[in-house]
């Protein structure tokens, strides 16, 4: 009898002792139905400029940019255990460049149709890509174009899949994605610091705002659609209960950018000459040759403070390729920074 009640007493001690959380830090994680989860980070971020025609033209090849501060959020809640909203949303400030926004945001859908009694797991998601929130803003000069914020002005769709499988304690994944972003006239463009002659050297070095000239101050254009496929790898280990370690490499294609036309209509005071020039400038802008590749290393490790409180310690390197005319090109690129994940 006594053998009985303590054997009892046993099994009620385990099933009253609540489970470990699910890593968060995990590649594979998905929240259960009712499960809220947020991972926000906070990064320092260093950069050095490649030598790009851009660069040179603005005179800021091989300037270093630091500090670059980034913010970045990542939260969702489980409708089933099998799907999922979710959201990500990322800031950066640039000092240096004078450049600052919301330069990542998507919010959708994921879906895992396959989970198998060994460990195997496959997902599909769709997110809506939300670079149409805020308009894309810069200035065009003699020097070429200036960003002002990291928005593309652009509405778009995203379409993934992930898969991996977990053997105890090590779990691998991999993901590839679709953007497609549509064509829109979101965006502003300073053009009071062109002349004249930076439209035609024929043409008098007055600013193009001076009633000779007749053009606005700032401008819209309707920008091509893109299409852009990113692709990764990922490893994570669960050391104990309470520490884990993670890495993953990720190529992103960031597309060349082009302009369809001119959105703003010009005032009939516009000489047709003048109209002529600035359809030549937005001609020689249908394939701005601005596009980069990025490819990602990234190294972490987390440590559970308690079930539901994860603090995570991350690096990033970036070597990128990108194109004549690409602001985006660095000889260095390297982010430190630590993150905050809570599941309730």
């Amino acid at each position: 009898m006594m053998k009985n009640s303590l054997k009892l007493a046993v099994a009620a001690s385990v099933l009253a002792t609540p489970a470990m959380a699910a890593n968060l830090e995990n590649p594979l994680y998905m929240p259960t139905a009712g499960e809220f989860y947020s991972k926000t980070a906070a990064g320092l971020m260093v950069k050095v400029a490649d030598s790009s025609d851009a660069h040179k033209l603005k005179g800021h090849d091989g300037a270093t940019e630091f500090p670059i501060w980034r913010i970045q959020e990542d939260l969702g809640i489980g409708i089933t255990d099998r799907i999922a909203i979710r959201g990500a949303f990322q800031y950066t400030h640039d000092a240096d460049i004078d450049r600052k926004g919301l330069n990542h945001g998507r919010l959708g859908l994921i879906w895992r149709p396959i989970q198998t009694n060994d460990n195997i797991v496959l997902d599909v998601y769709a997110d809506a890509h939300l670079g149409g929130i805020n308009k894309m803003r810069g200035a065009y000069t003699a020097t070429g174009f200036q960003y002002d914020n990291y928005s593309n002005g652009r509405w778009g769709a995203d379409v993934g899949v992930r898969f991996g499988k977990t053997w105890s304690k090590l779990t691998t994944s991999a993901f590839v994605e679709v953007l497609k972003t549509f064509g829109s006239s979101n965006n502003v463009i300073d053009i009071a610091g062109l002349t004249a002659h930076d439209l035609n050297p024929s043409l008098p070095g007055i600013s193009v705002t001076n009633p000779m000239i007749g053009l606005p101050g700032e401008i819209s254009v309707d920008l091509k659609s893109t299409t852009e496929i990113n692709f990764g790898l990922n490893a994570f280990y669960q050391i104990n209960d309470r520490w884990s370690w993670g890495a993953g490499f990720k190529y992103n294609h960031h597309a060349d950018n082009g302009v369809k036309s001119l959105a703003t209509e010009l005032s009939s005071t516009v000489s047709p000459a003048v109209q002529q020039q600035v359809a030549g400038l937005i001609s020689k802008l249908s394939d701005m040759n601005d596009g980069f590749d990025e490819y990602i290393v990234t190294l972490s490790v987390a440590n559970q403070l308690t079930d539901n409180v994860q603090v995570a310690l991350y690096g990033e390197y970036t070597f990128d390729t990108a194109h004549a005319n690409s602001q985006n090109g660095t000889d260095v690129k390297a982010e430190v920074g630590v993150r905050l994940n809570l599941a309730f």
